[in-house]
């Protein structure tokens, strides 16, 4: 892969350079200066992949123009702005991933070879791959999205008969583990990202709590100020060696898209998008489909799931299909009731009320993803646990 590596800085390039040349797959050229001095393409000459380092708002403009006229380039963002604004404006750019500055060199290696490996054809060393990332992120504050994705992750257990990991991503203000548990969390994500340089499986497991028979989970931190203290990089680590532990990782990805988050989604075999039949739901929900379209996201990777449906409701199921131009959305119906003794006592609907309809929709949607496996006959709660056809 031909990299262009651009920035104002000389140390930062000669850094990131060195740290590219390690990578025999990579064809790497260093041009210190800003971008909007540069002619990238030079008599013909074409990169496939841009690395850039803006400092200016100039520069980002001249990103902008360069990626709007050579769209078939990927490009790489180092900046200062993290603003959800400005990333936003990057991924419609065609930025691909944004790193912070001032960058390391290794997390700079890191996302290039992430893009290397997305290329058709490209020469990457076979990941193990045993289990399946489900992330759930909220179109608005307030889906229920955390509710879902700590019951899910209950239910995907299966009683101890699966291994599932509920890893919470909402870092400022997750709190994932009091809808399964009131256990006290023994370790969070940002102690894990702390350690990163010798994190292994027996370090992942140890920071988890088994909250119940085959269902762990790693909670996000306690301090909102700790979220700064994970990395997109991170995040990665973390959720890929999950993966190899568990059958299923559910990533409770929250509300802000930040880096951390995008790269979560990113990792993800299926996106569920959480919402609920009000105009603001929907406004936001059509924001967040846009985003998934500039991310390239494949239509069956993302799911919309609307929660608390009453079928007597002003929207209908019908109207946020043709305003998302979409084929399906599951449903959850509202029972205040259940859901509420469920959150208030931290401990799974299924559990509290399992003939509640949003326990009995909820097991639709586990089947829906993980059928039980066939023949095997099932006894006590078990015998109910998958009842009726999907949402």
């Amino acid at each position: 892969m031909k990299i262009k590596v651009i920035t104002p800085d000389a140390l930062h390039g000669e850094a990131w350079t060195a740290a590219l040349r390690t990578e025999r797959a990579f064809d790497v050229a260093l041009i210190v200066r800003e971008l909007h001095t540069v002619n990238v393409l030079v008599n013909g000459s074409r990169p496939d992949l841009v690395l850039v380092e803006t400092t200016a708002p100039k520069d980002f403009d001249a990103l902008e123009a360069l990626a709007g006229a050579h769209p078939e380039i990927d490009y790489v963002l180092v900046g200062n702005d993290l603003s959800p604004e400005f990333l936003m404006r990057a991924m419609r750019a065609g930025v691909r991933e944004v790193l912070p500055a001032p960058a390391a060199a290794a997390d700079v290696l890191a996302a290039l070879r992430r893009q290397l490996r997305k290329r058709p054809g490209a020469a990457a060393a076979p990941v193990a791959r045993h289990g399946e990332v489900l992330a759930l992120v909220s179109c608005k504050g307030g889906s229920g999205a955390t509710f879902v994705a700590a019951n899910l992750s209950h239910l995907l257990a299966l009683g101890g008969r699966r291994r599932v990991a509920l890893i919470d991503m909402n870092l400022q203000f997750g709190d994932a583990a009091l809808f399964v548990s009131s256990q006290t969390p023994v370790s969070n994500v940002a102690d894990v990202a702390r350690n990163i340089g010798r994190l292994d499986t027996e370090l992942l497991q140890s920071s988890m709590n088994e909250v119940a028979p085959g269902l762990w989970v790693l909670a996000a931190p306690e301090d909102p100020a700790h979220a700064a203290d994970v990395s997109p990089e991170d995040a990665r680590q973390i959720i890929e060696l999950a993966r190899e532990m568990f059958d299923f990782v559910i990533i409770d990805a929250g509300r802000s898209l930040s880096a951390v988050t995008l790269q979560a989604l990113d990792l993800a075999d299926r996106v569920y998008a959480v919402l609920q039949l009000t105009l603001p739901f929907i406004r936001d929900g059509k924001r967040l489909r846009d985003v998934f379209r500039s991310l390239d996201y494949p239509s069956d990777k993302i799911h919309w799931i609307v929660n608390r449906h009453q079928k007597d409701g002003q929207f209908t199921v019908e109207d946020l299909k043709r305003t998302l131009g979409i084929a399906q959305a599951i449903t959850l119906p509202n029972h205040y009731e259940a859901v509420a003794a469920s959150v208030n006592q931290g401990v799974p609907v299924e559990t509290i009320s399992p003939n509640s309809s949003i326990a009995r929709s909820l097991r639709d949607l586990a089947e829906s993803i993980a059928p039980p496996p066939a023949g095997k006959a099932r006894s006590g709660w078990l015998s109910g646990l998958f009842n009726g056809s999907p949402s």
